[in-house]
């Protein structure tokens, strides 16, 4: 299973509808994916890590340990409220409820697509990716 598929799987579990896999894995894509088309989890990561205490929670979910939670609504400073309103729609529920259960579905993907650190090395490790926020932001 890839990673939205599995993003997917637990996002619709999550909201406790039934929703069709591809919708879901769509509505995903439309959210976390780069111009390009594809998960940009190193961008994701790299806002985060720029943004003060998103830094220390982003580094949980890319680490061994435990993953450390994210509110809805620091979703929203990462996202953009317009962003998470249209994720909402595409999944037939209230901008509310998707970032919560984004919140919950997040740091599971992230994990799992930093297993091995496939991820972090592709930001150039956790120091690269604290780095580059430092030098947007310092």
């Amino acid at each position: 299973m890839d990673i939205m598929e599995l993003g997917a799987s637990m996002l619709s579990e999550k909201l406790g509808m039934d929703l069709d896999p591809g919708a879901v894995s769509e509505a995903l894509g439309g959210l976390l994916s780069n111009a390009e088309g594809q998960i940009d989890f190193a961008g994701i990561a790299s806002k985060m890590a720029s943004s003060g205490d998103l830094g220390a929670i982003v580094g949980s979910w890319l680490g061994d340990g435990e993953n450390s939670p994210i509110s809805a609504e620091s979703l929203s400073s990462i996202f953009g409220s317009d962003k998470l309103a249209e994720f909402a729609g595409k999944l037939g529920t209230d901008a509310e409820t998707a970032s919560s259960s984004l919140a919950d579905v997040l740091p599971q993907m992230m994990d799992k697509s930093s297993s091995g650190g496939s991820l972090l090395d592709m930001a150039g490790g956790a120091g690269g990716l604290l780095g580059a926020a430092k030098s947007l932001f310092g």
